[in-house]
């Protein structure tokens, strides 16, 4: 900004014993840290102390009781006492404070009085009388509010100038969160008047400084809705419009940033007759010329704070790292030439399978990292795996550890890809990506920048990566494999068997991973000799000379492991192998080994002493990629009767699907969908709150998502697919809501396959609902269609009502009421049938909403009473919440505006609180709206700017085109034409694109004649 804000010079009151005259100083207070004093009057009247607020009304507090503080004249007595910073205050200066000019005949009499009233509400020796005066002395620290301000003030001020912006941003938070509304609100005097003037003021440039610091640190999509409001609120004040010109152009609305310099413009000359300042018009000519300096933050920021943010992602690195010297030289060779800026470096390390690629990269990027001063970066793209890690997903994850909000992170993969080019530009980091499957998965990955380096790990030669140094990694030397293993069993134990310890490494095919594996038992196991387990590893030479043939040495380094478990952990290795997904928790465990959790634990912590599995989290596990592969080849040769294999699936799915089905219960009570789901044989868990359900299911999503896929076959399919249909808070989160389509995708193809008309229809109805929230409306009509259909056919009722109730909101959103009216009334009449009130209640709010836009508002409210009813007899705090949404726009349509207001606001609340990102955005737009109709354009901007935000990646186009709509209304009535105009230009797009009804009401508004 154009300075930091002067905060007022300030004493505590009482600190000094000096009078003067001085009734239009600076006020405040400044707290003299560390400072000792003795104990004082003002302290306690009881032992509590005193504490006073001018930023808001007067208010004097003596701990937590409110004292009464008088008639008006009498707290402006108090106030200018206050402000005086402890100095004495004439009786003179007191009576030009209250009155001014024209004083009453008692003025001093009234002022003696007020003194008098004040004494006897304060402690004593608090109200002093001196040189003909009075003054307020004795307060302990931070007593008044105004004084606190200025102490937070300049301890952000501090924090900023040392580059602790985070720190700056939080300090200033808190000192803006002292004003209370209107400064000395109700207090008359000239005095007062131009306290209020100068502390507002102040106040202002706070804000400013704050939302500078929003900025820098990248808070562009939040800092929109906030200067919106600002700019709205104080149109005059440039540095605001100058903020939310920057902030839409970092958040890519290049169109409306430019709208506003032309608002301002017009409006400065319409009311002063005066330009912009030359600061506004420059950033107007950087925008249009797409200056790169205004990526950056908007003012630098002072050493030594001016180094972004600094990852360290680097593994630990193995302390009994071994060999490996000439791999070592020849990388670090590399690396060192693109950290001196002469090229951006790229190494590829490729090679088998347990070769060690993983361990020298680590090792080496650890002894490089004094060469890369601005931060290490690693990933495992898992590329051995099924799934390998998504590219977007990745740079996401690098784009958030170098200091890039969430708010200001591109949707798609070549964005993103140039984003983390340029924020990488002009820093040296070093990027570690592990386990990549090809070329083309790490390509956008690589920073492009010289003074940056790249090391890849793979189980290909990266043959196609342009420009890239190759190294191919073979197993070690017999020296080297023998080294490893004597410092990881131990000097003394392998010199007493030397020629054992050359048999061990030899039957470890000199490979690193089996060598660790086989000498980490031994050295777990002190009762062992070498010999032992050389005689163990004999009859594996065979298998371990098949290391070249790929995957099998692979498999034949980790039989090592598996060989020395005892049968209870060979089961459960085999078995925690079968499932899809990143990790599994212990519980999810528990079920597919049919054991206690307790008894799982014992052994799956035994696995990870074993290596063969990892501790993901407390409580959650998983296996390498690798491993994991070799335990399903461990479990189909080894699993005894065979169908164990498809039973332990079989029980994951039913504690997956009556866990999902009791979060359901939880959430949606009075619901009966949970009793037409499929039966079950296994248990799943119990909650105690529905806040603990959703942890849970949120939790467990990726997993869970991943096994639904993994089920959409043979007997499992029916369950999978009411596992996903209970899991469908999934879908509307936001968080999982693209996993969740290709899982609910995955169960339609195969229900389409198996032709089962029960299936299918419930499979269909999972998707409708996907369709739905993606704003996707005529697919998921025809889905819901079909659903109907063949749920009719089965004479499977639960989609039937469902099917029914989704393809009624679907007609209200394409405008087809007559025919969303007799499907809501058929879905109404459907769950009564099935005794399902929660059911029942959708129906009916839906059906509000539809009575609403035919006009019958009255009906439309009445309507969603009865389904808040419902909902509220039940229990139903989640989908009450959807009651209320449609009650607050049925009251919206009837113009009773503050009761519209209070119901979506306590929808929020509720939405908000169980993460449906969908419903809060929506909620938030809907509140948007009925400040509009309240003729209250600043809070319907501002509103419409938290939407959007809140619906970024989540309720499809068609609903981010209704909020610029609108957003467009607001700020036409705010006097922002041309920002209005970017809007509806962009509104009208989206509608155009999608073919929808709303354009022509767009076309309307952007045509010249249009009035709003």
């Amino acid at each position: 900004m154009d300075g930091e804000p002067r905060v007022p010079e300030q004493r505590r009151p009482g600190a000094s014993t000096e009078g003067g005259k001085d009734a239009g100083s600076s006020a405040g207070v400044a707290v003299e840290a560390g400072s000792a004093r003795p104990a004082v009057q003002g302290d306690t009247a009881a032992g509590v102390p005193l504490r006073f607020s001018v930023l808001g009304p007067v208010r004097a507090r003596r701990g937590e009781e409110l004292l009464s503080t008088g008639s008006p004249q009498q707290r402006a007595l108090l106030a200018a006492l206050l402000l005086r910073e402890g100095r004495t205050a004439t009786a003179a200066e007191l009576i030009d404070a209250l009155w001014g000019e024209e004083p009453p005949s008692q003025a001093l009499a009234a002022v003696r009085t007020y003194a008098s009233r004040l004494r006897k509400i304060l402690d004593p020796g608090i109200l002093v009388s001196e040189s003909g005066g009075y003054a307020i002395r004795g307060l302990g620290e931070d007593a008044l509010d105004l004084a606190a301000a200025q102490e937070l003030a300049t301890e952000a001020e501090k924090a900023r100038n040392t580059g602790d912006l985070c720190h700056a941003r939080e300090v200033l938070g808190r000192a803006l969160a002292l004003w209370d509304g209107e400064v000395l609100a109700g207090v008359p005097g000239p005095y007062a008047e131009a306290q209020r003037v100068r502390l507002e003021e102040w106040r202002l440039q706070l804000l400013e400084s704050r939302l500078d610091m929003d900025l820098e640190q990248g808070c562009h999509a939040e800092a929109v809705s906030e200067l919106t409001a600002l700019t709205a609120e104080h149109p005059l004040r440039e540095r605001f419009r100058e903020l939310l010109m920057l902030a839409l152009y970092r958040s890519g609305r290049q169109a409306e940033a430019l709208a506003v310099y032309a608002d301002t413009r017009r409006l400065l000359a319409d009311e002063l007759g005066v330009d912009p300042r030359p600061g506004l018009r420059e950033l107007q000519q950087r925008i249009l010329q797409a200056d790169p300096g205004l990526a950056e933050p908007s003012s630098p920021q002072p050493e030594p704070a001016a180094a972004p943010v600094r990852p360290a992602q680097l593994p630990a690195t193995v302390p009994d790292f071994t060999g490996r010297a000439a791999f070592v030289t020849e990388l670090s060779e590399v690396l060192a030439s693109g950290s001196e800026g002469r090229v951006m470096a790229v190494s590829a390390l490729a090679g088998i399978g347990g070769v060690g690629k993983t361990t020298l990269a680590v090792h080496v990027a650890h002894q490089a990292r004094a060469a890369f001063p601005d931060g290490q970066l690693y990933v495992d793209l898992q590329g051995a795996g099924s799934r390998a890690a998504d590219p977007e997903t990745v740079l996401g994850a690098f784009l958030r550890a170098l200091g890039t909000a969430d708010s200001a992170m591109p949707d798609s993969l070549e964005e993103r890809a140039a984003l983390y080019r340029s924020v990488l530009d002009g820093r040296r980091v070093l990027v570690l990506l592990d386990n990549a499957r090809d070329a083309a998965q790490i390509r956008p990955l690589l920073p492009g920048t010289e003074g940056c380096a790249a090391l890849v790990t793979s189980r290909v030669r990266m043959v196609d990566l342009a420009g890239a140094h190759l190294v191919d990694l073979d197993v070690m030397s017999p020296d080297e494999a023998l080294q490893l293993f004597t410092r990881i069993v131990g000097e003394e134990r392998v010199a007493a068997e030397r020629e054992a310890a050359l048999d061990v490494v030899a039957a470890c095919g000199f490979l690193p991973l089996a060598i660790r594996i086989a000498a980490s038992r031994l050295a777990s196991r002190r009762t062992w000799t070498v010999s032992v387990l050389a005689a163990k590893l004999a009859d594996e030479r065979r298998r371990l000379d098949e290391l070249q043939a790929g995957d099998l040495a692979v498999k034949a380094t980790f039989e090592l492991g598996y060989g020395q478990l005892e049968p209870a952990q060979q089961r459960a290795f085999r078995l925690l192998g079968l499932a899809d997904g990143p990790d599994i928790s212990l519980a999810a465990a528990a079920a597919v080994l049919d054991l206690p959790v307790e008894d799982t634990e014992d052994l799956l912590e035994s696995l990870v002493d074993t290596s063969l599995l990892e501790s993901a989290a407390p409580g959650r596990y998983r296996f390498h990629d690798l491993v994991r592969l070799y335990a399903r080849a461990c479990a189909e040769r080894d699993e005894w009767p065979p169908s164990e294999r498809g039973a332990a699936l079989s029980r994951l799915l039913d504690f997956y699907l009556a866990t999902a089905a009791a979060v359901y219960a939880i959430e949606r009570p009075g619901d009966r969908l949970v009793e037409h789901l499929e039966e079950i044989h296994y248990p799943g868990l119990a909650f105690a709150d529905r806040h603990t359900a959703q942890d849970w299911l949120y939790a467990e999503a990726n997993a869970l998502l991943a096994f639904v896929q993994q089920c959409a076959q043979g007997a499992l399919l029916r369950r999978a697919v009411d596992l996903l249909w209970v899991a469908k808070d999934l879908a509307e989160s936001g968080a999982n809501a693209k996993q969740y389509e290709t899982a609910a995708v995955a169960l339609r193809d195969a229900a389409d396959a198996a032709d089962d008309p029960r299936t299918r229809a419930r499979a269909l109805t999972t998707l409708t609902n996907v369709h739905l929230v993606a704003g996707r409306f005529e697919q998921a009509d025809a889905e819901a269609r079909l659903a109907m259909e063949l749920a009719r056919a089965a004479g499977d009722l639960a989609p039937s009502c469902w099917a029914a109730n989704d393809r009624g909101i679907i007609a209200l959103y394409q405008g087809r009421h007559a025919e969303g009216e007799a499907c809501l009334k058929e879905a109404i009449e459907s769950f009564r049938l099935d005794r399902n009130l929660a059911g029942e209640a959708s129906a009916l709010c839906n059906l509000s909403r539809i009575h609403l836009a035919m006009g019958q508002s009255t009906s439309a409210v009445e309507l969603a009473q009865q389904g808040i009813v419902i909902y509220d007899r039940l229990g139903h705090t989640l989908r009450g919440a959807n009651g209320r949404y449609a009650l607050g726009l049925a009251l919206t349509g009837q113009r009773r505006l503050e009761a519209a207001v209070e119901r979506l606001t306590e929808a929020l609340e509720v939405f908000r609180d169980s993460r449906q990102r969908l419903w809060e955005g929506m909620t938030l737009f809907r509140l948007a709206e009925a400040h509009l109709a309240g003729n209250r354009p600043a809070q319907t901007a501002a509103l419409t700017e938290q939407a959007l935000a809140v619906l970024r990646g989540i309720g499809g186009e068609w609903r981010r085109g209704n909020v610029l709509t609108v957003l467009g209304r607001a700020l036409s009535s705010l006097g922002q034409p041309g920002r209005a105009r970017a809007c509806w230009q962009e509104a009208l797009t989206i509608f155009e694109h999608l073919g929808s009804p709303e354009a022509a009401d767009v076309r309307l508004l952007l045509a010249p004649s249009a009035t709003v």
